[in-house]
């Protein structure tokens, strides 16, 4: 069964190239971790080699530790935040208000995290990737929406809310996750935060 797999495995990267590298060079940013794409083949057949080596030798802890990898890796293509891995809320605001640009944040609900920058250059997706990599050693990002809204914007574009979850593309949400306009229901929260850095407020 062991030699099975890791010849299914070798036959897998040879003849199918299903590892997620494909030998081009990678980019030095590292992006957030990302749901939905499917597990690498090669490494379920490397967990699955694992249990079987680890069953062999009676190392119940290590074949629960291979399990335990397959269904997280099961539930992120199934795109379902882990409960298990809830991110502390005041923790995330602590790990956020570091970045660069940060001017402050908070937690519209359990799952949308409101970010006010300080400029338009970091109303982007790049910044949200750099939010939810900060928070990525706090719990599982797949639970959170980032927020983010430009406290300097003069136009009414620049002041609509950018929002994307940390392990998805735009517009799209984990199992289970409501979306939420924040520009239409939550007016008072931009204001407040508006008077906070001395911006005007909108009438």
């Amino acid at each position: 069964m062991q030699r099975w797999l890791i010849a299914a495995a070798m036959t897998c990267v040879a003849a199918t190239g299903c590892s997620k590298d494909d030998g081009k060079a990678t980019s030095s940013t590292r992006r957030p971790q990302q749901a939905g794409q499917g597990t690498n083949p090669l490494t379920t057949a490397g967990h699955l080699a694992g249990i079987e080596v680890a069953g062999l030798s009676g190392d119940q802890r290590a074949v629960q530790a291979h399990v335990d990898a397959m269904h997280r890796n099961l539930m992120r293509d199934m795109r379902l935040a882990d409960p298990a891995r809830r991110i502390d809320l005041e923790n995330a605001r602590a790990a956020v208000r570091p970045l660069t640009g940060v001017q402050s944040s908070v937690w519209i609900d359990r799952q949308n995290l409101l970010v006010m920058v300080g400029g338009s250059q970091y109303r982007s997706m790049a910044m949200i990737d750099r939010v939810c990599l900060a928070l990525e050693p706090l719990g599982d990002t797949l639970a959170v929406v980032v927020n983010l809204q430009d406290v300097t914007a003069t136009t009414s574009e620049g002041a609509d809310t950018l929002s994307r979850n940390c392990q998805l593309g735009a517009g799209e949400r984990a199992m289970l996750q409501p979306k939420r306009q924040v520009d239409v229901l939550d007016p008072e929260v931009r204001r407040v935060f508006r008077a906070q850095q001395g911006a005007p407020t909108d009438k």
